[in-house]
C-alpha cells in the first residue's frame, strides 16, 4: 500500500473538465489541495477526503481542481475528468482515497474501499467514480 505523491505541477485538463460532472457553488471548509474531496453534511462545505476510517470523511464527491483556502469558492469535478497528478504512475492502475487527507493510494484503505481514479499514463489520472461506495 503506497500513497501517491502529488506532483507540485498537478493540474486539471480543461478539455475534459468542461464536459465532466461538476458541483459548483461550494465553499471550502478547510484549506484544500488538488485531490479528492467530499461535502460535509453538517455544514455543506468541502473537505479533503480521508480513508482512515469508515465515516463521512471517507466519502468522495469529486476532485478539487485547484488549491483553495478556507472560505474560498471551489468546484468539484467528477467522472471523466483528467488531471495531471503524479510522476511514475502505472498506466491502468486504480487509485483509492488515501489515509492522508486529500491524497490517493494504490491500494484500498479502511475507508477508501472503492477505486475513484485510474492512471491513464505515467503522470495523468482520470476520475472513474463519483462516490466511494
Amino acid at each position: 500500500m503506497t500513497a501517491i505523491v502529488r506532483d507540485p505541477a498537478a493540474s486539471i485538463d480543461a478539455s475534459t473538465a468542461m464536459f465532466a460532472a461538476q458541483i459548483t457553488g461550494l465553499i471550502a471548509g478547510e484549506d484544500l489541495v488538488i485531490g479528492p474531496c467530499y461535502v460535509k453534511a453538517a455544514d455543506g462545505k468541502v473537505y479533503k477526503s480521508n480513508g482512515t476510517a469508515v465515516n463521512e470523511a471517507a466519502k468522495f464527491d469529486g476532485f478539487a481542481a485547484r488549491a483553495a483556502l478556507l472560505g474560498q469558492p471551489v468546484t468539484l469535478y467528477g467522472v471523466g475528468t483528467r488531471l495531471r497528478y503524479g510522476n511514475g504512475l502505472t498506466p491502468g492502475a486504480d487509485y483509492f482515497i488515501d489515509t492522508t487527507a486529500g491524497g490517493l493510494n494504490d491500494a484500498a484503505t479502511t475507508g477508501g474501499t472503492v477505486s475513484i481514479a485510474r492512471a491513464i499514463d505515467t503522470t495523468d489520472i482520470r476520475v472513474t467514480k463519483n462516490t466511494n461506495t
